[in-house]
């Protein structure tokens, strides 16, 4: 799950992290002309949901900031379905590249 983290904020509530501009993909990310922040990484999240794990939808909320990526919610399994899928990206460059280019193709934008 690493670089993502998930932990528990209170008694069944939980959240997945990432601090932006920590993953090995950062400057690849920058190469293919987005600015790895939070709201980059919401649109990763967001684009993977909707391509491959649409079973997910809806079952946490986003809230990035610009230095933190954050998906909270109560369905700890989902959130770390998510994280394994995230994880895949944030640590592999050319499955970077084929998120992006999947978001291109499709007319996809990041709020980067």
């Amino acid at each position: 799950m690493t670089p993502l983290k998930l932990i528990e904020t209170t008694p069944g509530k939980y959240s997945l992290l990432l601090n932006a501009g920590t993953t090995p993909v950062d400057g690849l990310v920058e190469e293919l002309g987005h600015e790895p922040n939070g709201y980059f990484w919401e649109g990763v999240a967001r684009l993977l949901v909707g391509t491959e794990a649409p079973a997910l939808d809806g079952r946490f909320s986003y809230d990035p900031e610009g230095g933190m990526f954050c998906a909270y919610g109560v369905d700890r399994s989902a959130l770390e379905e998510l994280a394994v899928r995230m994880a895949a990206v944030a640590t592999d460059g050319e499955r970077m590249r084929q998120v992006i280019a999947e978001a291109e193709a499709n007319g996809f934008e990041f709020d980067d």
